[in-house]
């Protein structure tokens, strides 16, 4: 067996990667905490759902080991002649796993299903004029101008048949509701759903068909979601599962210290931020101030900025494993905008001076909203930002709750702050731009994840530019006046970098990869 260790980077977390299958053959079974919340690869734009469902579906495009992008059911593709866009040639003999047979009528269907107002990741397509299918392998997507990250930007895009959804009435995504692909799978990938218990245990098998070289030695994939971390850990630590993805930074020690477990660390390339109500007319949740919006004032979220003390989070909930952030994508991201690299200062007195200065010398009280089971200690960390917030007049009613219903209270504006955390799909600040920075736009397929409707004109404008322009320096010149806006009027809160703690048994070899996917083609039980 030959494996590679890859060097521990933003691009390139730490792990051990083995490329050749072993005789054996074997079940793995493994737990998060956080399961996928549909099967459908169009309705919910979240990682847990992503990460889950590009083992059972594929795009033209998919990122390799080192995280560069590769073929997958594009076999190549080249820029078009005489207009803005690219061809993309398809990969011929590739079955679905039902055995259809996959052509461009999948790409353009997927691409009008994903594009839909009722899809969660329509603004990958954005810069998208036209989609034309030249022949059964052959399909242009033409963009409104140059657009040379748009392979990247598509690599989680996935391809369902055309025929078997139309056949089972979801020819259009269910984000807030259900429909047979919540529940049901037909891709190209190389695992297929045996079985699917919500919230409880969903198990894959091999696709048989796959039309690549399985790197992988496993017969049958069993995943758990599993909340609370002393649970998962005392699983692996039983035996109960092979894997877990994160664990306690506090429990390293205790699984690096058994015979028979490893844990595997890296970086994330994911900012977890506070995010505003910017267009609140009023606060939903405070008991002293019942007709206006504080936080409309960047006085005010720069008094909240100040208030947080991220060392101290850093300390006491992350043992020193994180890196404070200053912008919405980590260090060493294309596009991470060096000349605004600073963030702002813990400073509880400058905090006071500013809520005094816009009008809230006592504070005031207003609802915080956050997950308990999508980031590493992402309860902990609003419980001790409450805390924070407090010691300056801010008087944070915290709220938490499982991400099944945290991400519709964000979409239906049921909040006054919010915590987030973002991971450049394309490894480029024009993600963070396109996402969470541009005015909310639907007609446009923009700011789909804007939830609290933070908008400028100029950085509306400056996006396409930003995606447009070919010359580096010029199109850095443009990011960082994005990021110096966007930072002066506080749009949000950067607090830090997650890092990756994920545990092991020593008998499995995978692939540690910094947007946090877990790959089962990569996957080898010894």
């Amino acid at each position: 067996m030959t494996c590679n260790t890859f060097r521990n980077s933003t691009l390139l977390a730490s792990a051990a990667i083995c490329l050749s299958v072993s005789a054996s053959a074997e079940t793995l079974r493994w737990a998060s905490t956080t399961d996928p919340q549909t099967m459908d690869p169009h309705a919910v734009n979240s990682a847990p759902v992503l990460s889950f469902l590009n083992n059972i579906y594929e795009g033209l495009v998919r990122r390799g080991q080192d995280m560069s992008i590769e073929p997958s059911l594009a076999a190549s593709w080249e820029p078009l002649e005489g207009e803005d866009g690219w061809r993309f040639n398809l990969r011929q003999g590739v079955k679905f796993q039902d055995g259809s047979d996959f052509t461009a009528e999948d790409v353009m269907f997927s691409y009008q299903r994903a594009s839909n107002e009722a899809a969660d990741v329509r603004s990958w397509f954005a810069p998208v004029a036209d989609v034309r299918v030249v022949d059964d392998h052959t399909i242009d997507f033409v963009t409104k101008a140059p657009n040379p990250l748009f392979p990247d930007s598509i690599a989680n895009f996935m391809i369902l048949d055309k025929g078997w959804a139309e056949a089972n009435d979801a020819a259009l995504p269910a984000r807030d509701a259900e429909n047979y692909a919540t529940m049901n799978v037909n891709g190209t990938g190389a695992f297929t759903l045996v079985s699917r218990d919500p919230g409880v245990k969903t198990v894959l098998a091999p696709h048989a068909g796959w039309w690549d070289e399985a790197g992988h030695n496993l017969t049958e994939a069993v995943f758990t979601p599993i909340g609370n971390s002393a649970t998962g850990l005392a699983a692996l630590l039983s035996g109960e599962i092979d894997f877990i993805q994160p664990i306690p930074l506090q429990d390293v020690a205790q699984v690096e210290s058994r015979d028979g477990f490893k844990v595997l660390e890296g970086e994330e390339t994911r900012v977890i931020m506070f995010g505003f109500g910017h267009e609140h007319e009023k606060l939903l949740y405070s008991s002293d101030v019942s007709d206006a919006n504080p936080f409309a004032d960047p006085r005010v979220r720069l008094a909240a900025a100040h208030a947080i003390d991220v060392a101290s989070i850093d300390r006491v909930l992350f043992r020193g494993k994180i890196e404070p952030a200053s912008q919405l994508v980590p260090a060493d991201i294309s596009g991470y905008s060096e000349a605004n690299s600073s963030r702002p200062d813990y400073n509880p007195d400058r905090a006071k001076e500013l809520l005094a200065e816009a009008g809230y010398p006592d504070g005031f009280s207003f609802g915080l909203k956050c997950p308990n089971d999508r980031y590493i200690n992402d309860e902990a960390v609003c419980r001790a930002a409450a805390s924070m917030f407090a010691a300056v007049g801010l008087k944070a009613e915290l709220s938490t709750g499982p991400v099944r219903d945290y991400w519709p209270q964000l979409r239906e504006d049921d909040f006054d702050m919010y915590l987030l955390g973002w991971s450049p799909g394309t490894f480029d600040m024009e993600h963070p731009i396109r996402f969470l920075m541009h005015s909310q736009d639907n007609d446009k397929k923009l700011g789909s994840w804007n939830f609290g409707g933070y908008s400028n004109a100029r950085v509306d404008e400056l996006l396409p530019m930003i995606q447009q322009e070919i010359d580096p320096a010029k199109r850095q010149m443009m990011i960082d006046e994005v990021v110096k806006t966007t930072q002066s009027e506080v749009a949000y809160i950067p607090l830090y970098t997650q890092p990756l703690i994920w545990a092991a048994k020593d008998n499995v070899d995978l692939t540690q990869r910094a947007d946090n996917f877990f790959m089962l083609r990569w996957v080898t039980v010894n």
